[in-house]
């Protein structure tokens, strides 16, 4: 397996290197050891912000506390005080990851749709979660509820503990090895099915065949044992002040341990990657021999 996780120094962030672009639309993990350091770039908390990292900051009813892309926080427990605060350090982080990208893949610019940016104060390891919402399972990202017709998921992550405690991943092979490893187990897209969910409100849009596909390879992947033991993969464990980032729908990845992480996602067509031809929806499709959205 090539080496899924590629090192860069913030010192050395320009503008459109092509062989981090390369790398980060192949589905590898850009890393970025020294963003919290960095000067004049990159984020650290700032020391009235240090009350927030407590796990009873998070509403008990919530995942994470999450930023939308209106300004409105969901998922905080506490006074408005504290939600206010809450509010303008997820919102800087969101600012920071955003420079970061501008910097390394300007030609998607305006063409990136802002979505939620998350704090997450909960301990990776203890959360109970049934197997196909177990984040510590490898995985590429595809969610049944809210199809996305082959829209690319670009997710900027940072280590945000105080305590030293890495950040925690399994990184998996390239996604058309585990396309080619795993489409010969999904079953046929119905095009009535896809109707009905849509007319009951269990979609928010109509589920495509592309859309049906990854959550195949999803519920594939997470149900597979032995694969989850013994496929493809590297550990790594992201310190403290480190970022990474990667397209999460194509990166098969697990979150395996860690406690406090930031992390914002923007979506993006892949018409308007440098290379469209390694999207999942590109990959899908050539092995299907046919369109899928």
């Amino acid at each position: 397996m090539d080496k899924q996780i590629v090192e860069i120094d913030m010192a050395d962030v320009g503008h459109g290197n092509p062989d981090w672009i390369a790398a980060l639309e192949a589905g590898k993990v850009l890393y970025f050891p020294n963003f919290g350091s960095f000067a004049g770039a990159g984020f650290t908390p700032q020391k009235e912000e240090l009350a927030l990292f407590r796990e009873d900051i998070r509403d008990p009813k919530s995942r994470n506390i999450s930023l939308d892309a209106g300004g409105n926080l969901k998922g905080a427990a506490g006074g408005d005080d504290t939600k206010a605060m809450l509010a303008g350090m997820i919102g800087r982080f969101r600012a920071e990851a955003e420079a970061l990208l501008g910097n390394l893949v300007p030609r998607y610019g305006d063409h990136l749709r802002r979505g939620a940016t998350s704090f997450r104060p909960s301990v990776v390891e203890t959360r109970v979660q049934s197997w196909r919402a177990d984040d510590k399972r490898m995985h590429v990202d595809a969610f049944p509820s809210r199809p996305n017709r082959g829209e690319r998921l670009l997710r900027v992550f940072t280590n945000v503990n105080l305590e030293g405690v890495p950040r925690v991943w399994r990184v998996g092979e390239p996604f058309e090895d585990v396309a080619r490893r795993f489409l010969p187990l999904t079953k046929p897209y119905s095009a009535w099915q896809a109707r009905v969910l849509n007319a009951l409100g269990v979609t928010k849009s109509l589920r495509s065949e592309y859309d049906h596909l990854m959550l195949q390879l999803h519920d594939a992947m997470k149900g597979d044992l032995d694969y989850q033991q013994n496929g493809p993969q590297l550990t790594f464990g992201f310190p403290p002040g480190s970022a990474w980032i990667c397209f999460s729908d194509q990166t098969s990845h697990a979150a395996m341990s860690g406690q406090y992480m930031l992390e914002h996602t923007l979506q993006l067509s892949p018409l308007h990657q440098y290379d469209k031809q390694s999207s999942p929806l590109a990959i899908l499709s050539r092995l299907q021999g046919h369109a899928l959205v």
